[in-house]
């Protein structure tokens, strides 16, 4: 007989691992429903600190820290995936953890993540390691253009460089510290879509509308649903995205991206063991939020519908837009279908996210033109 799961009801307290605006989101959407919320990072006054009830700063290295954290709450989850492992096995000695730290060990390691999903038959670009110099020396005349990426801990399209040449591979190796990598075949894509997953305490699954996804210089930009693409390459993306959760076991949510060829077949490009940017639009556009999911899996509560109310996209809203002042957010809310959202974050930086833009429409491209322009209004000239 299966053991029915572990369920933490509201009143409890949630502990956070990591501090940034998806924990912030991820709170609100907690203390709404009756929780407690505690952070744990090496930062004060953070996104995430200016919703919880207790925020603690100290290194993820210091366990018995964790520990102490840990024994304070009911269960343990993650705001963002490259919290170190020991930290997640520190924190599962003393609370519940969710997803596992397995989870987290497999996804926050490029080349663990690729070799997961090729051993599993999941579709992937063509791939290699790379840990001595005699496997560039080998590989790179092989690939033609390819995209050489750092193995551990990148995110946003930090520790990636696009190499054309053995030249260029060996310098951007060395601009890494020569450190594990791993080399990807540069993909023609026609386009980048996300698929949000959630898989509940029980293995009970459900899905987000897919996103068609805008990136510049590596960073979300802009993010729309419902789109465009036939219904055969949704239902694959959803089903792939499904055989993942289920194989990692996760508990919580998983946000599988994309690449979509010119002949419509699907690549998976990464994997996020928490929500993700481009779900973000789910606070405005859906029955229930891709972080009230998080909240409900890890809490063992029944899921909530995934329903899209209405067509939306969202823009980002990176430190570039402060270079001449505090943006003008009264033009932006001056379109009645534009929300604002921003993440308490105080030293606005280029190519840093300070918040975002939803806009609501009648289609996701009328949804895309509105907060583009909400966000064109915002800059001061």
């Amino acid at each position: 007989m299966k053991k029915a799961p572990q369920v933490v009801l509201p009143g409890a307290t949630i502990g956070v691992l990591g501090s940034g605006q998806l924990g912030r989101m991820f709170a609100i959407a907690a203390r709404r429903m009756g929780y407690r919320v505690h952070t744990y990072s090496p930062d004060r006054d953070t996104p995430t600190g200016q919703i919880a009830d207790i925020e603690i700063d100290a290194p993820y290295e210091d366990l018995d820290c964790v520990r102490q954290f840990a024994n304070a709450v009911d269960v343990v989850t993650f705001e963002f995936e490259n919290v170190p492992a020991a930290t997640a096995e520190a924190a599962a000695q003393c609370a519940l953890v969710r997803p596992a730290g397995e989870v987290l060990h497999t996804t926050q390691h490029r080349l663990r993540e690729k070799t997961f999903l090729s051993n599993h038959g999941f579709p992937v670009t063509r791939f290699e390691p790379i840990r001595q110099a005699e496997e560039l020396c080998r590989v790179v005349p092989e690939f033609g253009p390819a995209i050489l990426k750092t193995a551990g801990f990148g995110y946003d399209g930090k520790g990636q460089y696009r190499v054309n040449s053995l030249a260029e591979a060996e310098a951007a190796w060395g601009a890494m510290g020569r450190q594990e990598a791993v080399l990807e075949a540069v993909v023609d894509f026609a386009a980048e879509l996300s698929v949000i997953g959630v898989r509940g305490a029980a293995g009970d699954c459900i899905f987000y509308a897919p996103s068609c996804n805008q990136h510049v210089n590596g960073i979300l930009d802009v993010s729309l649903a419902p789109t465009p693409f036939p219904s055969r390459v949704i239902r694959q993306a959803t089903e792939i995205t499904r055989g993942i959760l289920e194989q990692l076991e996760v508990t919580g949510v998983l946000c599988v991206e994309f690449f979509l060829t010119r002949d419509d077949d699907l690549l998976v490009n990464e994997l996020a063991p928490r929500p993700h940017n481009s779900g973000h639009l789910t606070i405005d556009a859906c029955v229930t939020s891709q972080f009230e999911q998080q909240l409900r899996s890890v809490c063992g509560l029944p899921l909530g519908s995934a329903e899209m109310l209405r067509p939306a996209a969202m823009a980002n809203l990176l430190g570039d837009l402060w270079s001449k002042g505090e943006p003008d957010w009264r033009a932006a809310l001056d379109l009645p279908e534009v929300k604002l959202h921003l993440y308490g974050k105080s030293e606005p930086r280029p190519g840093r996210k300070m918040g975002h833009l939803t806009a609501t429409a009648a289609t996701a491209r009328d949804a895309e033109e509105l907060v583009r322009a909400a966000r064109s209004r915002v800059a001061r000239e």
